[in-house]
């Protein structure tokens, strides 16, 4: 019995691409799951310092805040894992970042 043969689609990714799986480029999701990784990986490792508590916690709302546009607006899977590692570690410099102080412990009122 004969196989059929596919013609090569032109939505193969590309082996070059690390984020876009499906061989289009994404500029606008490759950012946003850029900064929420860089933002969650600060978020995370400011955390373990009592210090730094307004660190942790402004970049953890700001990792969550745009690792969750990043989900809504993300177009392969490959960029959802990527964010999705962010926001974890976003919401864990987060909520340290809270019992630490908060996002104004100690700027404002005292």
């Amino acid at each position: 019995m004969a196989q059929a043969i596919r013609p090569p689609s032109a939505h193969q990714p590309s082996a070059n691409s690390l984020v876009s799986g499906d061989g289009r480029p994404h500029p606008l999701q490759n950012t946003l799951t850029a900064l929420t990784l860089v933002l969650g990986f600060l978020a995370f490792i400011s955390s373990f310092f009592h210090s730094f508590h307004l660190l942790s916690s402004w970049a953890g709302l700001a990792g969550l805040a745009l690792g969750g546009w990043g989900q809504f607006i993300s177009a392969t899977t490959r960029e959802r894992f990527g964010l999705i590692i962010g926001m974890g570690a976003a919401g864990i410099g987060l909520l340290v970042g809270m019992a630490h102080g908060g996002l104004f412990g100690g700027v404002i009122g005292g």
